[in-house]
């Protein structure tokens, strides 16, 4: 938005007007940018300094020191995870910090669920804050069961160089099916 523009061509001609409209468009470009870094602070993805805004709102531990990353997903697992606790609900929690595939099953009379991390060939880097997000989301009597498909030599001993020929290390770990 530029000020001279605003105003009728005479005025802009005049050298004084132009000098003053100058010194009030640095204002005023500096308000638009400092009302479009607030703005970004209302979208979990885009916040930076406001990510402090959002985990002392939601209950959360204020960690500035930790990646905006790994704040963001704690972010998006909290508001993912409230309201009515369903399969869908923790699911979307754990997938926020595997970025991958995760399964849950209920199992109503042991009163435990499962979380199976299906697309990753091992359990999320950040196990534990995933852990405690989903232990925030669950209602407390139920128990949590981890587990994640990984390749052992078991699984693998028996192959044989033809069998593998074709294939890759990724498909040998199990991240590639």
């Amino acid at each position: 938005m530029r000020l001279l523009d605003y105003l009728r061509p005479a005025l802009r001609e005049s050298p004084e007007v132009q000098a003053i409209q100058e010194g009030f468009q640095a204002a005023v470009d500096g308000l638009w940018n400092a009302v479009e870094g607030c703005m970004a602070q209302l979208d979990v993805e885009t916040a930076t300094w406001g990510l402090s805004i959002w985990e002392e709102a939601l209950g959360l531990p204020v960690e500035v020191e930790r990646p905006m990353a790994f704040r963001r997903s704690r972010i998006k697992a909290k508001l993912r995870g409230q309201g009515t606790t369903t399969v869908a609900a923790i699911q979307n929690v754990a997938a926020s910090f595997s970025n991958g595939e995760v399964e849950v099953t209920e199992i109503p009379k042991e009163y435990r669920i499962k979380v199976h991390f299906v697309g990753a060939a091992c359990l999320p880097p950040n196990l534990g804050d995933l852990m405690a997000a989903v232990r925030e989301t669950i209602p407390a009597h139920l128990a949590v069961e981890y587990s994640a498909k990984i390749k052992i030599w078991r699984d693998v001993k028996d192959l044989n160089w033809n069998d593998v020929k074709e294939q890759n290390w990724g498909w040998l770990r199990g991240e590639i099916k």
